[in-house]
């Protein structure tokens, strides 16, 4: 009896948890299909703003400049963090501290104080526009990335690469052949999380971008100051469902490979 209590309060406080972590996430879903644009009165289910979120060219145009913004900078710091784990596995191990110290700041250090860093570095040599933001973006990403990459590569057997060495492989061919498989989870968890960070990062953004240039963050902010539009609570569903899928993908393709290794 005493055990069933204890298991009941258990399930009761980590549905108390889901529920808090949920449930405005569920109340920004039944926004997108509020006819009202209040967020307390119910006007009816309505589907206009979805329709309007796809006639608005200001939320297009951010929409196009985030994700062309997002995918660069995650695989820009996906390639440059797996390139530096690979130069930090053949560092002495007072190097590697150091290097990973350096690596750790920006994941540690405000991102205001990143923001502002940036945006002083390019109005002296640059102006501030596309590219700035790509920069300030790849720095953010690229710790997050050799985190995630460098575990994996420390964990892989540095006996087969060389047997690939001693059958006439060249250096790249055996990385690509023998390495890189085995590192390819922590590359994809990397290039996600970098992804995820860059998409939903607005100070640094916010610091960096050039004049007429918006990102859905910085357009959300704008927006703040007078009153958000239903249409972004359409475009946040829309971005928490296309998140959702991705991740139950993933994790089926996660879950199939233990199968497959099997049969």
């Amino acid at each position: 009896m005493k055990r069933s209590k204890v298991s009941f309060l258990e399930k009761s406080y980590v549905g108390l948890i889901f529920f808090l972590l949920y449930a405005p996430i569920l109340i920004l879903i039944g926004c997108s299909f509020n006819a009202s644009k209040s967020r307390v009165v119910w006007g009816g289910f309505t589907l206009d703003w979805y329709i309007t979120l796809f006639q608005n060219e200001e939320v297009i145009s951010a929409v196009k400049t985030s994700l062309l913004l997002t995918f660069s900078a995650a695989l820009l710091a996906t390639l440059i963090g797996t390139l530096a784990c690979i130069g930090i596995t053949v560092m002495k191990k007072k190097s590697q501290q150091g290097i990973l110290t350096v690596t750790n700041i920006p994941m540690l250090n405000a991102d205001i104080v990143t923001g502002i860093a940036i945006m002083l570095l390019f109005t002296r040599f640059w102006n501030l526009g596309f590219f700035s933001m790509l920069a300030a973006h790849v720095t953010l990403g690229v710790p997050y990335v050799i985190l995630n990459v460098l575990p994996k590569l420390n964990q892989t057997s540095r006996i087969i690469y060389d047997a690939a060495m001693d059958l006439g492989a060249s250096p790249v061919y055996a990385f690509i052949k023998v390495v890189l498989p085995d590192i390819m989870p922590g590359i994809f968890s990397g290039f996600l999380l970098a992804f995820t960070i860059s998409l939903d990062d607005f100070v640094i953004t916010y610091f960096t971008k050039g004049a007429g240039m918006n990102t859905i963050s910085t357009m959300i902010y704008q927006q703040a100051r007078r009153g958000i539009n239903p249409e972004m609570y359409a475009l946040s569903t829309i971005l928490f469902l296309v998140i959702l899928m991705v991740l139950w993908i993933v994790n089926r393709i996660t879950a199939s490979k233990p199968q497959e290794s099997r049969d």
